[in-house]
């Protein structure tokens, strides 16, 4: 017994860390299970995604239901048509067939020109909305050069919920308006209402949407 521990214990460090020497082909075909050790919780899986082609607007009329208490949308380099426009969202509790959930919203953003001028924080009453049932803004002025684009996310909460109303908020960076120029903006709000979301649209001010993708997640929460 006495030579049958210390020939095993030759095959580790004083650390406790198997030597190369003590791995074998038998050693490893005696294994029968590993330990799952991947995490459990938070996941992030992709429901689906679009591209616009020169689209009037971008809508998500499934896989937004109880599965997620979290649903993520991001926003990968969105060019538009028309420069100095504003995008817009709504959501629907029908499926996609009316977009006129009541929504009140704030925005705040920063801003700094490529020549070093322009720094500014600021918090524009003119993008907010009270009630409001129509499109409603949740990034503005953006260029529609053929290198600019807007970029980011935006966040939706437990949107199959009958009790809350549905928490939003979105974090997105662009060029602004041709005037060279980095703007974040960061808008937050919820949708008023009792019933389920389960469709949403995003469309622009005035134009299209030129190209880019727009991605659907799912993220659990535990």
């Amino acid at each position: 017994m006495g030579a049958r521990t210390r020939a095993a214990a030759n095959n580790f460090t004083t650390g406790g860390v198997i030597l190369p020497a003590g791995i074998n082909d038998a050693s490893v075909a005696s294994i029968t299970e590993l330990e799952n050790t991947a995490p459990t919780g938070g996941a992030m899986t992709l429901i689906s995604e679009q591209t616009a082609s020169s689209s009037s607007s971008v809508s998500f009329t499934s896989g937004i239901d109880s599965t997620y208490p979290i649903y993520k949308f991001d926003f990968i380099n969105i060019h538009i048509s028309n420069t100095n426009q504003n995008l817009r969202i709504n959501f629907s509790t029908d499926g996609g067939s009316n977009y006129n959930v009541a929504k009140t919203t704030t925005f705040i953003y920063t801003y700094h020109k490529e020549d070093g001028t322009g720094g500014t924080l600021g918090y524009d009453t003119s993008v907010d909305t009270a009630s409001s049932t129509g499109d409603v803004n949740i990034m503005f002025g953006t260029g529609n050069q053929n290198d600019e684009s807007l970029s980011g996310s935006l966040f939706l909460y437990n949107p199959s919920s009958t009790t809350f109303v549905k928490h939003f908020m979105s974090d997105i960076q662009e060029v602004y308006d041709n005037h060279q120029g980095s703007l974040r903006g960061l808008c937050g709000g919820y949708g008023n209402t009792q019933s389920s979301i389960n469709a949403i649209r995003f469309t622009l001010s005035a134009g299209t949407l030129d190209s880019g993708k727009i991605k659907l997640y799912g993220i659990k929460d535990s």
